[in-house]
């Protein structure tokens, strides 16, 4: 028995795979050019720019200490809080535990090993500091910068390692 094909059907089928494949994929000028300005001005990246926060877009590299007494330079208050060349940086995209007025002494434990990762995170190679949420400082006058290196955000580190939790708009708490 010779084997009918209808090669009507058969041609119907491919050209209708053929259209839904290319409707599936077709992308107009105007999107690709969309997605590249939103790309070029942060979004899509979380709540931060990969945009660097400094104008001359240089990577930061000092030796930070422990900050202590009134005259504070380049050193790190807390596990969110540093201060860069006289200027006092809070670590936007994270909420650390307080110690300095931590609400139970667990809250204060993390809290110190935070600050200790802090500094050692900072003064582990260079690193850039991006703008967040459109937003330059927080209503303590601290510049709000989520810390980068190699493409990645140190406050997530910490958030990773268990010391940190990412930052949703207000304090949680730690006990």
């Amino acid at each position: 028995m010779p084997y009918n094909l209808n090669m009507g059907a058969v041609m119907t089928k491919i050209l209708k795979f053929q259209a839904a494949k290319k409707s599936r994929w077709d992308v107009k000028p105007a999107e690709i050019a969309a997605v590249g300005l939103a790309l070029m001005c942060g979004v899509g990246f979380g709540a931060y720019s990969l945009m660097p926060a400094s104008a001359s877009g240089e990577y930061i590299s000092k030796q930070f200490s422990m900050c202590s007494g009134p005259v504070r330079v380049t050193c790190v208050v807390d596990g969110d809080t540093f201060w860069l060349d006289g200027t006092k940086i809070r670590v936007a995209d994270i909420d650390a535990p307080e110690i300095g007025e931590p609400k139970c002494a667990s809250e204060k434990a993390l809290g110190e090993r935070t600050k200790l990762r802090l500094r050692e995170m900072l003064n582990a190679g260079a690193f850039d500091l991006a703008a967040f949420e459109n937003r330059d400082e927080d209503k303590y006058g601290r510049k709000l910068r989520v810390i980068m290196r190699g493409g990645q955000s140190l406050g997530n580190q910490l958030v990773t390692e268990g010391l940190a939790r990412t930052w949703t708009g207000r304090r949680e708490p730690w006990c």
